[in-house]
């Protein structure tokens, strides 16, 4: 489920592209880094969805065939290694996969990790 070379101008617009049972997905993603930080400014960085504090990023996400990737968390496998090295991708990034309940409550954990490093 690649998305074509688009310029999106929202998350809305990203969220969009998608068929419905990953637009949910994704929706929840988004719902848990709104609530955990309700000051948080979202935008499209690197053509995905971005979450930014302070001017500086907390959380990056986007979907794939068969998994969501959280980018820009790096610090947070090291952080929680027992949670989260079943979802260690390349460089640090998490891939949870679509065909399995998304574990939101680590979500809303990387995104209180990578908060607290910013502030």
């Amino acid at each position: 489920m690649e998305v074509k070379k688009v310029d999106f101008n929202s998350v809305d617009e990203y969220i969009a592209t998608f068929p419905e049972n990953v637009q949910e997905i994704l929706q929840e993603i988004r719902s848990v880094i709104q609530s955990a930080v309700p000051d948080i400014q979202e935008s499209i960085s690197y053509q995905m969805p971005t979450f930014k504090l302070n001017g500086k990023r907390v959380i990056y996400f986007a979907a794939f065939k068969k998994h969501i990737g959280i980018f820009g968390a790096s610090g947070a496998v090291q952080a929680f290694p027992d949670e989260l090295s079943a979802y260690a991708g390349p460089k640090g990034n998490l891939q949870f996969p679509i065909n399995q309940p998304m574990p939101l409550h680590l979500i809303r954990k990387i995104v209180a990790f990578q908060v607290a490093k910013i502030l």
